[in-house]
């Protein structure tokens, strides 16, 4: 069964690697509000749809909903939201990097809350890490005014965000169906951002342009893939690998994402990539490896 979580995790890795392509893609249509309430309408239509037609049947109530809400608040809601707005300020590719620092996140919060604790090679290895990071930071140029600066810390609370979830999907996993868990997630998901971006709509009365993206076939293609691939999918993905396998070792999958969100963004977006982003991602990333393959001899309790 472990094998199975793991190719979850693989896939899951591999899905929200081009994520950041595609949701680049989208802000060149529309507004980020719009993204996300038309990517979680659409996770939801195709969760929904198993469900109309008797293919699937769920085992929850609208009276789950308060007790997922703190989960469904990590993820879909904080992770996608900060994810979107930080890509309007920077690349694709520095966000990819910016986020292999989840694994890093995850495993300090997993010590704290599941008791995961860590050996001295572990927190050796995530110094590491934090110095790649801390690396590009200054290579870059530290602005603390700069659109780039936010957009840094708007991923690095999507990152928060992601290793909160990975933290707490542990818990949730254990009490409900994997089917049941992501259904319920992208039904507020869709709920949420709606409501947001319908008020944005009415306060700027432009509520007559809502569904206008959709007339853009690029939106249409970059929508459908965060949607159903990349929201509703990856849901499914990472509930079912948490409810097998600790939320470090989920983590350490999120090295394949940041490395192929670096490759998407050179190769489609022709962003550019310099020499101190390449050293940072190697720092990182050797990093989290370490952290995640140097095991404690026991002192884990799930």
């Amino acid at each position: 069964m472990k094998k199975d979580a793991y190719l979850a995790a693989f896939i899951n890795a591999l899905i929200i690697g081009f994520s950041f392509l595609f949701v680049k893609l989208a802000l060149t249509v529309t507004d980020p509000l719009n993204i996300l309430a038309h990517r979680f309408t659409v996770a939801f239509v195709a969760a929904s749809i198993p469900v109309i037609f008797g293919w699937t049947r769920l085992h929850i109530t609208f009276k789950d909903i308060l007790p997922i809400l703190p989960l469904s608040l990590f993820y879909p809601v904080m992770f996608f939201t900060f994810q979107t707005f930080g890509l309007q300020y920077i690349s694709s590719s520095e966000a990819g990097i910016i986020t292999a620092v989840i694994p890093i996140f995850t495993m300090i919060l997993a010590s704290l809350f599941l008791k995961e604790y860590s050996s001295l090679q572990q927190k050796a290895s995530l110094l590491l890490s934090v110095s790649g990071v801390i690396y590009i930071f200054v290579m870059k140029g530290i602005n603390f005014k700069s659109a780039s600066f936010s957009g840094t810390i708007l991923i690095l609370l999507s990152a928060l965000s992601s290793a909160g979830y990975n933290v707490l999907a542990r818990k949730f996993t254990k009490k409900y169906k994997v089917l049941d868990l992501t259904y319920m997630m992208s039904f507020i998901g869709f709920l949420s951002f709606n409501i947001i971006s319908i008020a944005d709509h009415i306060i700027k009365g432009t509520i007559n342009v809502y569904f206008k993206p959709f007339a853009s076939p690029l939106f249409v293609i970059s929508i459908l893939y965060l949607g159903v691939l990349s929201s509703l999918i990856t849901s499914l993905l990472s509930n079912y690998a948490l409810s097998k396998i600790q939320a470090s070792n989920m983590s350490v999958f999120g090295n394949l994402s940041t490395l192929i969100t670096m490759i998407a963004g050179v190769i489609f977006l022709n962003e550019s990539l310099s020499y101190y982003h390449i050293i940072g991602a190697v720092m990182i990333i050797a990093g989290i490896i370490g952290m995640n393959f140097m095991h404690k001899k026991n002192n884990a309790h799930i």
